[in-house]
């Protein structure tokens, strides 16, 4: 499938505005970040199919209210993409499409989300790429690094979030993270295609981690 020409119009303009809100993000969240998100999810429906016009929008919308810096995430998300893609006369409902996949993307510490149609599961591949792998150990330190987190103490264990508010409110030094979400993030992906992909930069994190701890403890 191939997008129209006035669906390449729209994607395009949407790539500017979106570069323009987040290109100077440092939080591993910019819009490099959601560039090549976007590349995953394109890489990714060229084998698995689904509507490419709806993939290409949730990819590049998909941090447009991310709940790790919004409170009211579910809404705002709403707001923000009516306020964008009305205006480029995106149809109502390929926008409630958009808005059900963007809501429903992100990991939130591995709790349950209602994610059922073929262009959201892409887009949520496509992302959870972008966390693992050596992209996602850079971003995570970058993370770690924009809120004050520690880079690692051996006497605060990873834990299982049992809610979004346990999670948001996490004090957890960075390492732990690997362990609270970026290991599980391999055998989540929905995907064939995502899984044959995520399966390198999940071998790649277990060296990191291996190099880590060696480093850490004077082994090597």
């Amino acid at each position: 499938m191939k997008l129209s020409d006035s669906q390449m119009d729209v994607v395009g303009k949407l790539k500017a505005h979106i570069k323009n809100i987040f290109e100077k993000d440092a939080s591993g969240h910019d819009w490099f970040h959601i560039e090549r998100v976007y590349k995953n999810a394109l890489s990714i429906h060229k084998i698995e199919g689904g509507d490419l016009f709806i993939i290409s929008l949730s990819a590049l919308l998909h941090d447009i209210a991310d709940h790790k810096f919004n409170d009211d995430a579910q809404n705002l998300a709403i707001e923000r993409i009516h306020s964008i893609l009305i205006p480029l006369k995106v149809d109502q409902a390929i926008i409630d499409k958009v808005i059900y996949i963007v809501q429903n993307s992100s990991y939130k510490g591995g709790l349950a989300n209602e994610m059922n149609c073929l262009e959201g599961l892409i887009v949520q591949d496509a992302d959870r790429l972008d966390a693992i792998g050596a992209i996602g150990i850079a971003r995570t330190f970058a993370f770690g690094g924009k809120f004050n987190r520690l880079l690692y103490d051996p006497s605060i264990e990873p834990v299982t979030f049992k809610s979004l508010e346990e999670l948001k409110t996490s004090k957890s030094h960075t390492i732990n993270h690997f362990y609270e979400k970026l290991l599980k993030l391999k055998d989540g992906m929905h995907t064939k295609t995502g899984l044959a992909m995520a399966e390198q930069r999940h071998v790649f994190m277990e060296q990191f981690l291996s190099q880590f701890f060696a480093e850490w403890n004077g082994k090597k």
